[in-house]
């Protein structure tokens, strides 16, 4: 049975960093990165029997912004819509309904996410970030 859970406790953080740290975007962070931002997050794992096979979070101040981070499914499961099933229940989830404005970067999801609303920005020329 597949299931998405925002229980903390519930999370396998060694497993969570374990795919994070060899992933292009968060190569390289520590358990204990990982664990602050878990800590900081709205968390979503999702489970087959029991047994963590994805996880995303999101950032947020549950009125105006979330941005959704470190979205994966494990490799050995891909292609059988868990993703979908991940995505959905964090747009569901009830703690964020209020939230107006979402963002998210990616470099090869853009199907995915579509399917739930996100599109490009409408005026990128206005977002500007700073890198530490």
């Amino acid at each position: 049975m597949i299931e998405v859970s925002t229980d903390k406790s519930r999370l396998d953080v060694p497993f969570v960093q374990n795919f994070l740290k060899d992933i292009y975007w968060a190569a390289g962070r520590t358990r204990e990165e990982v664990q602050t931002t878990i800590d900081a997050s709205v968390c979503f794992g999702l489970y087959l029997d029991q047994q963590q096979i994805g996880f995303a979070r999101v950032i947020t101040d549950y009125v105006v912004f979330a941005y959704v981070m470190d979205v994966f499914v494990d490799a050995d499961y891909r292609g059988n819509g868990y993703a979908s099933v991940l995505i959905e229940a964090m747009m569901n989830e009830p703690q964020l309904q209020e939230v107006k404005i979402w963002r998210l970067a990616t470099s090869d999801a853009h199907i995915l996410y579509k399917k739930f609303g996100f599109k490009a920005l409408a005026h990128p020329e206005k977002m500007m970030e700073y890198i530490r």
